[in-house]
C-alpha cells in the first residue's frame, strides 16, 4: 500500500477494531470467520498474499519483505476458523540464492500454477517485476520483463497476481497512473500481452487476486478512508473472447470493519459455497494487526 503518516494509521486503525452497524449487516448475510493470527516469530507480519489447499486446510503466505510461511488452518466442524498455525518465517531466495536486498525485496502477490510453479510479483521501490520459483525454498528466476512495468509508479506496482487453470500469469498495478481502466498484462507461452483492461474506481487499490473453482477472476481492493480505517470488495469478472465482462460485486465492507487486507485466497468449501479467505498486512506497526477473514459468495 501507499505508505501512511503512523499518527493516520493509529487514529484510523485503533477504530477500525470495533465493528460499526454496516458491518455487522454485513456480517449477517455472508461473513462466515474472522481471526487475528498471533506469533511470537520476529519476522511475522507484512502479509500481503495468501494461497489455500483446495480444501482450505494448508496455507501459504508470504510477506513484503521478501520472505514467507506455510502452515495448517484450525477449523470447527461447520468449517469456520479458529487459528492458524505455521513454520517459522524464512526470507525468499534471489537467482544466486542469497536473500533480497531492499528495494528489490519488496514481494506483494502470489500465485501457484496448476504444476505446482510458484510466481510472485515484486511491487518495487525498485524496478516491478514478477519471479517464479520451484518450490519457495529454492532459488527464483525473473521472467522476462515488459518495457511498461518501468513505467508503473513506485510502491504502487504489481500487488495483484493470479493464475488460471491453462497456467497463464495475470497482474495489474495497484494504482495505475493514468485516469483510465486497471491494465491487465497477461504471461502465457514466455511472452507478456497488455490486451485486458478492468473497470477502475479511483476510490479502490487493486492489492489481491485470484482465479475461482468458477473459472471467474476474483479482484480485491482497497480503500482508505482516514480516521475511518479501510474499506474493502471484491469484484468478479468472466473472461471471454472479448476480455472480461460480467462483472458482479461479491463483497463491499464499511470502513473500519477490517483492517488492511492485501491477499485473497478463492475456494469452495465442503458445502459447496465459493469462499473468499483474506489476509491484512499489518505493516509490522502495533497499531495494526494480522486478520485471516472469510465470507462466502451469495449464490
Amino acid at each position: 500500500m501507499q505508505k501512511r503518516t503512523r499518527l493516520a494509521l493509529i487514529v484510523a486503525l485503533c477504530g477500525a477494531f470495533a465493528l460499526s452497524s454496516s458491518a455487522a449487516q454485513l456480517f449477517a448475510h455472508n461473513f462466515i470467520s474472522w481471526t487475528v493470527w498471533r506469533s511470537d516469530d520476529p519476522r511475522h507480519g507484512g502479509f500481503s498474499a495468501i494461497e489455500l489447499s483446495e480444501d482450505g486446510t494448508q496455507f501459504v503466505v508470504i510477506s513484503d519483505r521478501a520472505s514467507w510461511t506455510k502452515g495448517t488452518m484450525t477449523r470447527d466442524a461447520e468449517g469456520r476458523l479458529l487459528g492458524l498455525e505455521a513454520v517459522a518465517v524464512t526470507f525468499l531466495q534471489d537467482r544466486n540464492g542469497k536473500a533480497f536486498a531492499w528495494p528489490r525485496g519488496d514481494s506483494e502477490g502470489l500465485a501457484i500454477g496448476p504444476n505446482g510453479q510458484i510466481f510472485i510479483s515484486f511491487e518495487g521501490q525498485g524496478v516491478a517485476r514478477i519471479m517464479a520459483f520451484s518450490a519457495l525454498d529454492q532459488p527464483g528466476q525473473d521472467l522476462p520483463r515488459p518495457r511498461e512495468f518501468a513505467g508503473l509508479q513506485k510502491n504502487a506496482a504489481l500487488e495483484a497476481l493470479a493464475v488460471d487453470s491453462d497456467g497463464r500469469l495475470y497482474t495489474l498495478p495497484e494504482t495505475p497512473r493514468d485516469a483510465g481502466p486497471f491494465p491487465v498484462f497477461r504471461f502465457a507461452n514466455g511472452a507478456w500481452d497488455q490486451t485486458l483492461t478492468l473497470p477502475r474506481d479511483p476510490a479502490f487499490e487493486a492489492v489481491g487476486a485470484d482465479f475461482g473453482p468458477d473459472g471467474r477472476f476474483y479482484l480485491l481492493e482497497r480503500g482508505f478512508h482516514g480516521i475511518a480505517g479501510f474499506t474493502s470488495r471484491v469484484r468478479s469478472f468472466a473472461l471471454g473472447t472479448n476480455g472480461f465482462e460480467d462483472a458482479r460485486l461479491e463483497l463491499q465492507t464499511a470502513p473500519g470493519t477490517h483492517d488492511n487486507l492485501e491477499g485473497l485466497a478463492v475456494w469452495r468449501d465442503p458445502l459447496g459455497r465459493i469462499r473468499l479467505t483474506m489476509i491484512a498486512d499489518d505493516n509490522f506497526f502495533w497499531a495494526q494487526r494480522t486478520e485471516v477473514v472469510e465470507y462466502s459468495v451469495l449464490p
